[in-house]
């Protein structure tokens, strides 16, 4: 059967209109490719752009690492040349200080950082003792850090080589909230002793703080007490301080004793000693790590019964603390004892202990919880033992002495006895432990 033209016609504009709507869809779609690949050769045109530009900038910063390269090794070289010549400087500087004809006793040094008028109070207390046997002692300012103020206070005394300590290195703490002042301190102590025991050689070092002033004896006192020192191996430091020197504790000014409590605050120790305790010094709070029985051993501490040196320093790394309490009720000695006509044989150890002994033994035993009332009654020496650390620091609270202890042991004690004066007066108090006598060969 025929179509009919009208058929074909209908037919035609329906394939005729296919074809346009595939023409569209076709341009419609080659429209979006092509403003897409426009965008991706913008896209790739603004990458190698950054590209260029990231590797322009490389350029320049590798030309910046290599000139700071270059600048560190001028620096590094400058350095060197600075070092070799501040050690000339300082060594000419220590060998003006120096008689030829006569042996330092000690080197004296003043650790400081940034007080200047502390640092000036201790430097004029030194001084006034200081400058008549200045070839015997001679006096070192250290400085940790770059205070303006105390490197010119310091550089003013020409008498006095300057040191300075620059650690531009952060502190890190063992554990967090820890005081950095400590590990900067400790840090600070283990240079200078290292270029006074080892770059300049001294047998023996005397360490003072920028906080002390000094008694009339103190050179005297040492100088005796170097011979002790280097004579007795069983004696670690020699110091001028006596925790418990308030003056209501004290009263015979040639009085020394031994001690298993390193004190510090104003001592001396010998180059045998640091060599020893260089390669292992603390990180911080040294002081405390000396008083450790795996650090001292069995050797002991001379101190004073009056103290040779006194600690104004109200304002420090401290915070002040114990200050009002135990500090600046100190008694500085005021009478000037000739130490090297004293006899302090009784010093070495068997004799200490014969001795203290059998003055401990003496001594009148009170016993019950009223001893230290019944104590105040006595004309006479006495002894009252407590029984564990809490005991001790009842006993010590009501009389007024120091209760700390470090690694179980009383401060200023030895063989577990504290002795002190009552009242200023010549008798002695004496706290034992349950195992002092027995210590003492009572």
């Amino acid at each position: 059967m025929a179509r009919s033209p009208c058929d074909l016609r209908l037919l035609l504009l329906a394939a005729a209109a296919a074809f346009i709507y595939i023409q569209v869809r076709l341009f419609t779609t080659q429209s979006h490719y092509a403003d897409r690949l426009a965008a991706a050769e913008k896209s790739e045109n603004q990458c190698t752009s950054q590209l260029k530009s990231l590797i322009d900038q490389v350029s320049m910063q590798q030309e910046k690492i290599v000139a700071l390269e270059e600048m560190k090794i001028k620096q590094d070289e400058e350095r060197a040349q600075l070092k070799v010549l501040i050690h000339d400087l300082e060594k000419r500087s220590v060998q003006k200080l120096l008689n030829k004809n006569v042996v330092p006793v000690a080197a004296v040094v003043i650790m400081a950082c940034n007080r200047p008028d502390y640092l000036e109070r201790t430097v004029e207390s030194i001084l006034k003792y200081q400058t008549s046997v200045a070839s015997k002692f001679p006096l070192f300012i250290s400085q940790d850090g770059t205070n303006g103020a105390v490197k010119k206070k310091a550089l003013d005394y020409k008498q006095i080589t300057y040191m300075q300590h620059v650690d531009l290195e952060p502190v890190r703490t063992e554990r967090p909230g820890e005081l950095t002042a400590y590990y900067k301190i400790a840090k600070h102590y283990k240079w200078a002793l290292d270029e006074l025991f080892i770059k300049h050689n001294f047998a023996r070092v005397i360490i003072l703080e920028d906080d002390m002033e000094i008694a009339p004896d103190f050179f005297d006192y040492f100088e005796a007490a170097a011979k002790l020192l280097d004579s007795d191996k069983t004696i670690m430091a020699v110091s001028s301080w006596n925790d418990n020197g308030q003056k209501q504790f004290v009263n015979d000014p040639k009085a020394l004793y031994r001690s298993d409590f390193f004190p510090g605050l104003g001592w001396m120790l010998t180059k045998s000693t640091w060599i020893e305790l260089s390669p292992k010094w603390h990180l911080t709070y040294w002081d405390d790590w000396v008083r450790l029985k795996e650090v001292h051993g069995n050797r002991q501490f001379i101190r004073p019964e009056i103290c040779r040196t006194y600690n104004f320093g109200k304002h420090g790394s401290s915070l002040g603390q114990f200050f009002e309490q135990y500090l600046e009720p100190i008694k500085l000695n005021d009478v000037h004892i000739h130490w090297n006509s004293e006899d302090l044989s009784y010093l070495g150890e068997d004799n200490f202990v014969t001795k203290f002994g059998k003055e401990v033994a003496s001594a009148t035993p009170l016993h019950g919880s009223d001893a230290v009332l019944k104590a105040h009654n006595m004309a006479a020496d006495v002894r009252i033992q407590y029984n564990d650390q809490e005991d001790f620091e009842r006993i010590a609270h009501q009389f007024g002495i120091f209760e700390e202890w470090k690694d179980g042991i009383p401060r200023t004690a030895y063989k577990g006895v504290v002795v002190f004066r009552y009242n200023s007066s010549p008798r002695r108090v004496f706290l034992v432990s349950p195992d002092s006598l027995h210590q003492l060969g009572v």
